[in-house]
């Protein structure tokens, strides 16, 4: 397992220092959807509260992933995405709260 790393990504023009073992371009390429999706989010809707976009953002990103999986969401075995690898996206999800003062905790 590689060591873990610090690495700044921008979302909605805010700096998360992101802390993970996961390789570089993943973290900045899922950075970048979440960022895409929460700025297409707030453009449409044209709500300011980032929170509220952010659950949006999630909402329109789950939908896609079990649109991906067949609409099953079951984890089954055999599925385009396997479940496992979330877990470095929830690690850095959970890092950039804990780094960013105005997160609800």
């Amino acid at each position: 397992m590689a060591a873990k790393r610090t690495i700044p990504v921008q979302i909605l023009g805010q700096e998360y220092r992101i802390r993970s073992d996961a390789d570089e371009s993943s973290i900045r390429r899922a950075a970048a959807m979440v960022d895409e999706t929460m700025a297409r989010v707030r453009d449409r809707t044209g709500t300011v509260d980032t929170q509220s976009v952010a659950v949006l953002a999630a909402l329109n990103i789950a939908n896609h992933l079990l649109a991906l999986r067949g609409g099953r969401g079951d984890g089954a075995p055999g599925e385009v995405l396997d479940p496992e690898r979330f877990g470095p996206l929830i690690e850095m999800v959970e890092a950039a709260l804990r780094d960013d003062p105005a997160a609800p905790h």
